[in-house]
């Protein structure tokens, strides 16, 4: 009994080390909360940048509560597996979802099944984004551009140019596509299954630009071995201060990709507190900042409401884009 109650106050004493706020934290603790590891879903394959930073913050996590927080990756459809089957958890705290941008994408371009039927804004309680993530447009040296009026020019001359994505229905299909719009040309769209082979063939010069994250490509931009012509944030990165935005190259087009952490809907106010006032302390942490705009990512925290409005006009934006462009994987 005398372990047990030290247990508890080691953990309440690393949580409130964190977060500053006895009060807040002692409320969920009090009704039981965690009381056994905490399963973190994450619906695509372990190696890649969403499982990565899942990781970090699930290290993190586990230090600030003394309860584990274990990683279950549960890849399939685009995320609508793992997803769907996180929304269907109990709503108790013991499960939470790290979720990128398709968790608003997926049903919209997907053929979804019953089994994976799920919706982004009403079956998850947000708790906080976490970060942005920046969307470079790059291009092999041998091309000979050196900004995006080169490309629009060229490809007003020659059908036949390429953009290659991540995989289609990506952010980066979409934005390639608002761009072909914006600028009145037809850049022929090469998917691909993830980040890791376009980027291999974007330095082989296999196709004439391609939409990735900037965490994927960051060292082969520094190294001169791919050309940076344009961003899609809203203001120039930091860790890419020479490269302009496509705003700045005269089209109206901003997106940026993200990250963050829900639970089932329903999850109980003082779960959802405790855990935003914990992700954004962590989100401050010099080393975390340091790992994070490594992988060309940006911190961004806020309030569960914040990530509730971001959801909910990302799929709304998302879904008008997407039947726009007609935009459907089989």
């Amino acid at each position: 009994m005398k372990s047990s109650k030290r247990r508890f106050a080691r953990g309440l004493a690393a949580l409130f080390a964190v977060t500053g706020t006895p009060g807040i934290a002692s409320t969920a603790l009090s009704q039981g909360w965690p009381g056994k590891p905490i399963t973190l879903v994450v619906a695509f394959p372990p190696g890649g940048d969403t499982d990565t930073v899942a990781r970090l913050y699930a290290e993190k996590l586990s230090a600030a509560l003394e309860t584990p927080v274990i990683v279950d990756n549960r890849p399939g459809a685009g995320g609508l597996i793992g997803h769907a089957q996180a929304a269907r958890a109990r709503p108790d705290g013991n499960t939470l979802v790290w979720a990128p941008s398709p968790l608003v994408i997926a049903q919209h371009v997907l053929k979804v099944s019953p089994g994976s039927t799920f919706d982004p804004v009403g079956d998850f309680t947000p708790i906080i984004q976490d970060d942005d993530i920046p969307l470079v447009l790059v291009t092999s040296p041998a091309r000979g551009f050196k900004d995006v009026a080169e490309l629009v020019a060229a490809a007003k001359q020659d059908a036949s140019l390429t953009y290659a994505t991540p995989g289609a229905g990506s952010p980066m299909h979409v934005v390639g596509e608002m761009l072909n719009r914006a600028a009145g040309i037809k850049l022929v769209h090469v998917p691909y299954k993830g980040s890791a082979p376009v980027v291999a063939d974007a330095l082989g010069n296999h196709f004439t630009v391609g939409w990735t994250t900037s965490g994927a490509v960051m060292h082969h931009i520094e190294s001169g071995k791919l050309v940076a012509l344009a961003t899609a944030s809203p203001q120039r990165l930091k860790s890419l201060p020479s490269t302009p935005t496509l705003i700045e190259a005269g089209y109206d087009i901003k997106l940026t990709a993200w990250q963050g952490l829900l639970g089932p809907k329903g999850l109980p106010q003082d779960v959802v507190t405790t855990l935003n006032r914990l992700m954004n302390n962590i989100l401050v942490m010099p080393e975390v900042v340091s790992h994070l705009r490594s992988m060309g990512i940006e911190p961004v925290g806020g309030t569960p409401e914040d990530f509730a409005r971001r959801i909910a006009g990302d799929n709304a934006l998302y879904g008008r884009l997407v039947r726009e462009f007609n935009i459907r994987v089989e």
